[in-house]
């Protein structure tokens, strides 16, 4: 019995002790994510170093975790995303959008939104932003050079219209005198009232501008929650989900995911264009749906548009070649396994070859390799909580939350979330709060989806300030912004995310997923 004890006490000592080597990597692994003292992939790979160390893990079982089917779903949707780039397949199909929505006044903002949404759905945030924010500063310039000869003309006009209501029934010398009087005197007015309004359209365009420029960051953000490879975040989910629950029945695939969080993605733009809108244009009515606009000017800042489309000439045979793929692409990401081409139909002979559509050097420069690696890390930390055991004692330290209703839990969380993102990338995010989200769910006996697939969308909820993203950063340094009009609109636009998930969540979200009941394959020993 003596003996029975000691190997018990051995035993439970041990699994502290490992269970605390691996407590040791995660904590180290955060401090690096959130200091980024040293390159974030870097850090990603020091499973491969620790955890064979700290005997966690053996080495070729650590590795594995950095090239699972999620890795290469999110490669595969990179190199696409290149090739579309590579050939200026993006702006064309940005320009044609612009062409169909028209550059009515107030309505500009949710057209350029909209277009830049669309696209960060498929490529990546930065490269749609950098692309759609020069074609922002073209049409703002013209309309505001429009607008500066359109008060010229108005000016010139007044002046003539008041010299010719001079009374004719004057003296001759006295008329003379009290014309040229007059003359002095309109023409000091007019120099008055033509500064006055050249100041009050800078500023109109100065608040344009940045409104536009924030508005494109925050679409990109927003756009590329829509779909399961528009982000890294919704990657990193997808793979913990498989495998911290390896029986869910592929609950999250490319149609599941989009069927959810499209609707969420329109809903949350809109907002957050009313948001914008009203910051710094003003919400007018007549003005928003182009009632009682100047056709001349509209005429003019549309044609700005049609040029740009016009530069780009004729679809090359190779902008139609990447369209087919990435159509084609995105139908068996929707469809999973058609099964209707017969491999024999792939294979063929050809006399000469084509020009490549895309250079294994152009892949090689183009492709974050830094963001597979960071993928790869986060299984490993997931894998590596399940062997040493810390998922289980994560599950029972958290158990007192079950007295806490789920939808004050999942908003809480999203709120934590959206703040930690705010000053931390948000895969290293995701990353480290996904798995302890899927502990404390199992522990309280809670459908882990409904905390993880809201904290997902949060870690993507960083508009505060403009090192939070690449966008943040790229709209900062050209719209001329400060970092209080950031925080400013920013802030507000994190409430509004927060909600539009929270709802969506708990309203269609509860059925598609069946979130009222905690299923049956998340009745495992998680490994978060």
């Amino acid at each position: 019995m003596f003996i029975l004890n000691y190997f018990l006490f051995y035993l439970i000592a041990l699994v502290r002790f490992i269970i605390r080597k691996c407590g040791f990597a995660i904590i180290l692994m955060a401090l690096f994510w959130c200091t980024e003292c040293i390159p974030l992939a870097i850090t990603a790979l020091l499973p491969v170093i620790l955890f064979p160390m700290l005997q966690i893990m053996e080495s070729n079982e650590v590795c594995i975790q950095y090239m699972k089917d999620s890795n290469m779903l999110f490669f595969g949707g990179l190199v696409v995303a290149i090739a579309v780039e590579q050939w200026n397949l993006h702006k064309r199909i940005a320009l044609q959008v612009l062409l169909v929505v028209g550059v009515k006044p107030s309505l500009l903002m949710i057209g350029f939104m909209s277009t830049t949404a669309f696209l960060s759905m498929w490529i990546s945030n930065s490269a749609a932003t950098a692309m759609m924010l020069p074609i922002v500063k073209a049409v703002l310039d013209q309309l505001s050079d429009t607008e500066a000869t359109a008060e010229e003309k108005e000016l010139e006009m007044m002046a003539v219209n008041d010299g010719d209501e001079n009374p004719a029934f004057q003296m001759e010398d006295e008329k003379t005198d009290i014309d040229s009087a007059l003359d002095v005197q309109k023409n000091c007015f007019s120099k008055a009232e033509a500064e006055q309004r050249r100041v009050q359209r800078e500023q109109k365009y100065s608040r344009l501008t940045k409104g536009m420029s924030l508005g494109i960051c925050y679409s990109a953000n927003i756009g590329g929650t829509a779909t399961l490879t528009g982000t890294t975040p919704n990657m990193i989910l997808k793979g913990l989900i498989d495998e911290l629950f390896p029986n869910n029945g592929g609950i999250i695939t490319f149609a599941s995911w989009f069927g959810f969080s499209f609707p969420n993605m329109i809903l949350t733009l809109a907002l957050s264009w009313l948001w914008l809108q009203c910051l710094f244009v003003g919400f007018n009515f007549k003005e928003s749906f182009g009632c009682g606009s100047k056709r001349s000017s509209r005429k003019e800042d549309y044609q700005v548009i049609k040029d740009e489309h016009k530069k780009l000439g004729r679809m090359s045979f190779a902008e139609a070649c990447v369209l087919f793929i990435f159509t084609l692409l995105v139908l068996l990401w929707f469809t999973r396994d058609p099964g209707f081409i017969p491999v024999s139909c792939l294979i063929g002979d050809s006399a000469e070859a084509p020009p490549p559509l895309l250079s294994w050097s152009i892949v090689h420069q183009k492709m974050p390799w830094n963001t597979l690696l960071l993928l790869g890390g986060g299984f490993a930390l997931a894998h590596g909580s399940e062997k040493s055991g810390l998922s289980a004692w994560l599950g029972d330290s958290l158990l007192p939350l079950q007295n806490i209703p789920p939808f004050a839990i999942s908003i809480l969380l999203c709120l934590l979330v959206a703040l930690f993102t705010e000053c931390s990338s948000n895969t290293a995010t995701t990353t480290l709060f996904l798995p302890i989200l899927a502990s404390m769910a199992v522990a309280i006996k809670i459908h882990p989806m409904y905390v993880m697939i809201p904290c997902t969308f949060a870690s993507n909820l960083a508009f505060m300030l403009p090192v939070a993203t690449p966008p943040n950063a790229i709209a900062f340094s050209f719209g001329n912004l400060k970092v209080m009009d950031m925080v400013k609109a920013g802030s507000m636009l994190n409430i509004i995310g927060v909600i539009t998930i929270n709802f969506a969540i708990n309203t269609w979200g509860v059925a598609m997923f069946d979130l009222n009941t905690f299923p049956e394959w998340a009745n495992v020993t998680v490994k978060p």
